[in-house]
């Protein structure tokens, strides 16, 4: 079991009961998935701009990311239906809570003038969106070998129901709003 995941089940749950008022363990907050997605908008023009992100991605992540492709042609991006514009990954149980640790201690100190990220970016049920500018900021990215530095989106999905509720468990599991913890906004 990874340390975030028993942290969760230890001190968390517990914890979320008494705030919330949960009479059901079940009733609690928990993670349900992470999705990353990096678009790689020209790979449609050359299609070996796909793997650099592609190998990025799967040593981020520590699973292989499947291709986006794009739904529809739109001529003003020289794009058509089909073409290859991305890849994404979604994590479930352990690589999930192994990639959130990375993500929250080793990650996200190591973006430049970093001040905690931007608690705005709840959906309204409970679940968290938020962009990173460069992939290298990951450990597992040889820097050397990174042809371009592109950004990713990152979603945590949570079976929360409000935006409190999702707020209050992703602060639970130490992640760094700004303007908490002592950093400014």
């Amino acid at each position: 079991m990874s340390r975030l995941k028993q942290v969760y089940n230890d001190q968390i749950v517990p914890t979320l009961r008494e705030e919330f008022n949960y009479t059901n363990p079940m009733e609690v907050p928990r993670l349900d998935k992470i999705v990353i997605n990096m678009g790689v908008g020209e790979a449609s023009q050359d299609k070996k701009k796909i793997v650099g992100p592609l190998a990025d991605m799967t040593a981020i992540a520590g699973q292989k990311p499947v291709t986006t492709r794009s739904t529809k042609s739109i001529a003003g991006f020289k794009l058509r239906e089909g073409m290859v514009i991305g890849c994404k990954v979604t994590l479930r149980k352990e690589r999930m809570y192994e990639f959130l640790d990375r993500l929250v201690n080793i990650a996200l100190p190591r973006v430049r003038d970093f001040h905690g990220v931007n608690g705005k970016g709840f959906d309204g049920n409970g679940n968290f969106a938020m962009g990173l500018k460069e992939q290298i900021v990951f450990p597992e990215v040889d820097y050397d070998k990174v042809d371009k530095v592109r950004g990713m989106d990152i979603v945590i999905c949570t079976t929360a129901k409000t935006d409190a509720e999702g707020k209050a468990l992703l602060r639970a599991l130490n992640m760094p709003f700004a303007g908490e913890h002592g950093g400014n906004q």
